[in-house]
């Protein structure tokens, strides 16, 4: 057909056609309400984890509670299960956690060698930390400080803390909103205690743990170790893993003598935080402490003849009457120690050989320890 003189006909161009039902599509959903654009698009973008039960409540006004204007939801329940244990014969405090959040170490520990040590978590009032050390220095038994807390904080509810005074006196709060589950078992010289974990069986195991290494005369920061790896194997954190610590002090005990930190350790962000942190711990121990680290004193067989783990040895076996070491001289396993050490064994019934093992190391810890009560 011929086009009227004057007239003009618009063709659509050609590469145009295909796409016209897509382009009649897009525009029919941008002009539904809603934007249905948006909804089509896949949502591909990672989310922050839910927020743990319990969270998003205001918090109480007063000590602890939600700065103004932060959304309380997003601070997330140091939900968490930790031990705070003491040995006054070692001149050991100490604390070891876990948790769901990361740096839970640098949040939830304190101690101060020959004062006590704390633990803070669930909706953590971290300004606990240095008034209970402050208390605790002052002479406040551990049942004080926690009673000064719970009649103080009106945040209490939702508290959970351990605390050890100088003395070894445990005292522990489970606030009654806390999220679930939430309690806490305490011992001889500890406390274990968690909030959101699996189940009871948590704190049971911890507690049977640390009580089964301090039986076998385990080093006190590997009890705290084994007892936090045995709550992670019974359930641990019902939300998962993520950060963990170690905090060891002892009187002189930290780098050049300087101060009390025997050992203080963070694994902040890891899918295994507590085996992270002992693969951590046995390189600092090997560094800082290797007469603790190795037999006799402590656990792991010697590598190297010679060191600090010998001279520890040449120790023992001259308190036994066995070797006549007056701190100087060489420690190394030769012609010198050898001898008093196969006699050591022969004495204890153990057999002769030019090597501490196992039985080696824990009839020598025996022996010096009854030594030291004054036994026969």
């Amino acid at each position: 057909m011929t086009p009227a003189p004057g007239s003009t006909r618009t063709r659509p161009l050609p590469f145009l056609l295909p796409a016209l039902p897509a382009l009649l599509l897009i525009l029919l959903l941008l002009l539904l309400p809603g934007g249905a654009l948006e909804a089509q698009v896949p949502d591909t973008a990672p989310r922050a984890a839910p927020a743990p039960e319990g969270v998003g409540a205001t918090a109480a006004a007063g000590a602890g509670a939600t700065p103004e204007g932060v959304d309380p939801g997003a601070i997330p329940e140091v939900a968490t299960f930790s031990i705070v244990a003491c040995d006054p014969e070692e001149g050991f405090w100490g604390v070891a956690v876990q948790s769901r959040v990361p740096s839970a170490g640098s949040i939830v520990p304190a101690a101060r060698a020959g004062v006590g040590a704390i633990a803070t978590q669930a909706l953590a009032n971290v300004a606990y930390k240095d008034e209970a050390l402050t208390l605790l220095s002052d002479g406040w038994t551990a049942a004080e400080v926690k009673d000064h807390f719970v009649e103080s904080d009106p945040g209490i509810a939702r508290r959970q803390f351990a605390i050890a005074d100088a003395h070894c006196n445990l005292a522990v709060h489970t606030g009654e909103s806390t999220s679930g589950w939430a309690g806490h078992r305490t011992g001889d010289g500890y406390s274990v205690q968690g909030n959101i974990l699996t189940g009871q069986e948590v704190v049971d195991a911890m507690a049977e743990a640390y009580e089964e290494a301090t039986r076998e005369g385990w080093l006190f920061g590997e009890r705290l170790l084994h007892a936090l790896q045995a709550g992670q194997e019974a359930g641990g954190d019902a939300r998962g893993r993520q950060g963990a610590g170690i905090l060891v002090v002892r009187e002189g005990a930290g780098y050049q003598g300087g101060d009390d930190r025997y050992a203080d350790l963070r694994v902040e962000d890891h899918v295994e935080p507590i085996l992270e942190l002992r693969r951590v711990w046995g390189q600092w121990m090997q560094v800082f402490h290797p007469a603790d680290w190795y037999v006799p004193r402590g656990r792991q067989a010697v590598s190297v003849p010679s060191g600090a783990h010998i001279c520890e040895l040449r120790r023992m076996l001259t308190a036994l009457g066995h070797d006549d070491w007056d701190g100087s001289g060489g420690c190394a396993l030769d012609e010198n120690v050898i001898p008093a050490l196969r006699a050591f064994q022969r004495e204890a019934g153990l057999t002769e050989a030019p090597a501490v093992n196992a039985a080696t190391a824990r009839a020598l810890r025996d022996a010096v320890a009854e030594l030291q009560e004054g036994g026969p």
